[in-house]
């Protein structure tokens, strides 16, 4: 059985990309095949890559990047962009901004902003019969195509590597991270997570944030930890 990919839901703290520096010599790319080669590691995020960018130097330590809540893929190695949905419409952008909703962000596919502007949002959605929807992210409102979510850009990502879902352990804490954890063989809510997500987990860790991250990284290295 391949060793698992590990999944991170947010910006990785420096202690857990010690961790990732760490392991990377001893793991190389995944190529789906049953040995330690076949371990790697992805960055599951509703962030907008020119936004990670700014705050995650670090970015190409990774394997992938499951951006925009699972709309597009960034694969370092070749820097290659991979949309997964359409465009958000530009009549959907200028009522948004008609309508004096804050704090606008648009991505390649994900509009964003906070809450408490999730009913406008919505109305205006419904006012332009577009199939969109909105994922909540603690404060944060995203929109996206009906369909797109953590899940669906986590299932693109390994079906190129040729990889299951059955070897992933994905690491979460808001309910945004419920639709991809729940196709990970092991779940694991980091101890600062949303009581719903630590519910539905499989594994709750001590630390909160990375340093749970590091925790389950720890066990894996160590073998002390299995899936």
């Amino acid at each position: 059985m391949p060793k698992p990919a590990l999944l991170f839901q947010q910006r990785p703290t420096e202690h857990s990309l010690r961790k990732v520096k760490s392991a990377k010599p001893r793991w190389q790319p995944c190529n789906a095949s049953a040995n330690l080669a076949a371990n790697s590691f992805y960055l599951v995020t509703g962030r907008r890559l020119d936004e990670l960018f700014q705050v995650l130097p670090q970015v190409d330590w990774f394997d992938c990047v499951v951006a925009e809540n699972g709309a597009l893929l960034y694969w370092p190695n070749t820097r290659e962009e991979q949309l997964l949905g359409d465009r958000p419409p530009a009549a959907f952008i200028q009522a948004l901004q008609e309508r004096q909703v804050d704090s606008l962000a648009v991505g390649r596919v994900i509009v964003a902003t906070w809450k408490p502007y999730e009913t406008t949002v919505l109305e205006t959605i419904r006012d332009l019969g577009l199939e969109l929807q909105i994922i909540l992210n603690k404060e944060a409102v995203m929109v996206l195509p009906s369909g797109l979510n953590k899940a669906t850009g986590l299932k693109a990502a390994l079906e190129r590597m040729e990889l299951s879902p059955q070897n992933v352990v994905g690491f979460g804490d808001a309910e945004n991270d419920l639709a991809f954890l729940n196709i990970c063989a092991l779940s694991v809510a980091v101890a600062n997570a949303l009581p719903m997500v630590k519910e539905q987990a499989d594994w709750v860790t001590q630390g909160s944030r990375g340093d749970g991250v590091a925790e389950v990284i720890d066990q894996l290295l160590t073998s002390e930890l299995s899936i």
